[in-house]
């Protein structure tokens, strides 16, 4: 099939799968007039790097599950090295569970001491005077890198 043809199969754009074939991650052969001929293993490939894509795996962290499959095997996460990017990936989300879950604790509790404070019984205990922009208060957040550097939904160097 044609590059056409393996894009619209894999809902992909002819662009997408260029930019594979410029990367390695799939390798088209030619026909004599140039054009590129592509096979049903070609779509699996991009049936595969589509899919990690979309979990929130960039275009580098694919290549071990193309290698994967292209060895023979008919999972691209049966290798060892694919496994190990499975491994890398979890962690990074627990990571992310875990700065999201400290920063949802510290909106909560800013939320219920404003709540408090506008609270009937919170208005008679401290009048609430008008505050510049100045001395509202930041969230509180621990130190700690970006809350998640996942990108679930966008397809990384998908192009």
């Amino acid at each position: 099939m044609r590059i056409g043809e393996l894009a619209r199969r894999a809902g992909t754009s002819p662009r997408a799968l260029r930019h594979y074939e410029q990367e390695g991650l799939l390798a088209a052969r030619r026909r004599a007039n140039g054009y590129r001929e592509f096979d049903e293993y070609d779509l699996r490939l991009v049936a595969e790097i589509r899919s990690l894509l979309a979990i929130g795996f960039t275009l580098a962290e694919t290549r071990p599950f193309v290698e994967c499959l292209r060895a023979g095997n008919d999972r691209g996460v049966t290798c060892p090295d694919a496994a190990a990017v499975y491994r890398r990936k979890i962690a990074e989300i627990d990571a992310c569970t875990a700065r999201l879950g400290e920063i949802r604790a510290g909106l909560v509790g800013q939320l219920a001491e404003e709540l408090a404070a506008r609270s009937p019984a919170g208005r008679r205990a401290r009048p609430q005077p008008r505050l510049a922009p100045e001395d509202v208060r930041a969230v509180p957040v621990p130190d700690a890198a970006p809350a998640c550097a996942l990108s679930l939904g966008k397809n990384q160097s998908s192009a």
